[in-house]
């Protein structure tokens, strides 16, 4: 990864009556601008994410969506749909002054890039996505309803549903909707922790135990729970893969974890038939951005782009290999076309 430095400047950007959205800005101020997309829903961005990029040579813009991180009111759901989100970012980049930008976004994070990019696809240089999610009732079932990866968890999966009922185990995304937007606030806190704990889990390579209170879990679990509910507004002439035609002239870049528990490989293939012009580069690692194989994808597809014309071809090329250990590239001045 590339060092992280501090943010040039930073704010809070109300974007609704209700909604107050962190953003910061780091980097060269002249350099190609970037936005960085979180996952979750509901997950926030961290310092770290600011690593995949060359900040000599990249102006990076990262901020914290509805309800999570340090955007105001925590865990809120009101006024909170993909849509709002879409908003969001294009009042970013409006804020900003920056005519187009490569949009980088992994997990929930490519299913925003992708719904932001066929919103506003004249305001879109590039994507670089990772660890696909279409947000399809298919891939919610694999991931928080029995019968998917609680076959490859199965002692992780019984923490899982532990806080719900035998007779309510059937639909679980359900079943937690309620104890997550009723009850007290113990109830409400227990069943978070036991969400986060489980979706924590799956997204590393080599598993570790999760640390965190139901408190900070909040978040990603309540957002999540009511993205997933709502099958993100993502549905029918609004499905992504329905409408990746109206991209399909964007440059993108795929990487994929081949042993990726969250985000299967299968919307990733979809996502490359629906974009046969998209890169989908594979790779023997799981869902994290910073599993080791994953980050040099990530930071290779970023170097990539810093040295693309405006037709998408290679301009130059690497004076060395990147150090991967360090990830210390040794780049040509790249300018922006």
């Amino acid at each position: 990864m590339h060092p992280i430095t501090e943010p040039t400047r930073s704010g809070m950007l109300s974007v609704s009556p209700l909604h107050r959205i962190y953003w910061e800005e780091s980097g060269n101020p002249q350099g190609r601008p970037v936005i960085f997309l979180h996952g979750g829903p509901g997950a926030g961005a961290s310092a770290a994410c600011r690593g995949f990029f060359n900040p000599e040579a990249y102006r990076i813009i990262i901020i914290d969506q509805r309800g999570c991180g340090r955007s105001t009111p925590l865990a809120c759901v009101k006024e909170n749909t993909t849509w709002d989100l879409v908003a969001d970012i294009e009042a970013v980049r409006e804020m900003l002054g920056i005519e187009r930008w490569l949009v980088f976004g992994g997990s929930w994070g490519s299913t925003l890039a992708l719904a932001y990019a066929q919103s506003h696809p004249e305001r879109v240089a590039g994507l670089i996505l990772r660890g696909i999610f279409l947000c399809r009732e298919s891939e919610i079932r694999w991931l928080s309803e029995e019968g998917g990866v609680s076959q490859v968890y199965p002692e992780q999966w019984q923490r899982y549903i532990a806080p719900i009922a035998p007779e309510k185990r059937g639909a679980l995304v359900q079943a937690y909707h309620e104890l997550l937007f009723g009850g007290n606030d113990a109830v409400r806190e227990q069943a978070a922790k036991a969400w986060a704990d489980w979706e924590s889990y799956l997204i590393q390579f080599e598993p570790q135990p999760v640390d965190g209170d139901g408190h900070d879990a909040l978040s990603i679990a309540r957002l999540e729970n009511h993205y997933f509910t709502h099958l993100g507004w993502l549905e029918d002439e609004r499905a992504l893969l329905a409408n990746a035609h109206k991209i399909r002239h964007i440059p993108t870049i795929i990487v994929q974890g081949r042993y990726d528990m969250c985000t299967p490989t299968q919307s990733a293939w979809e996502l490359k038939q629906a974009l046969p012009d998209a890169d989908l580069r594979m790779v023997q690692g799981g869902h994290s951005a910073f599993d080791a194989p994953v980050a040099q994808a990530l930071v290779r597809a970023a170097e990539e782009f810093l040295t693309r014309n405006k037709k998408g071809r290679i301009k130059v090329s690497f004076r060395r290999p990147v150090d991967w250990l360090g990830l210390q590239p040794n780049l040509p001045a790249a300018e922006w076309v």
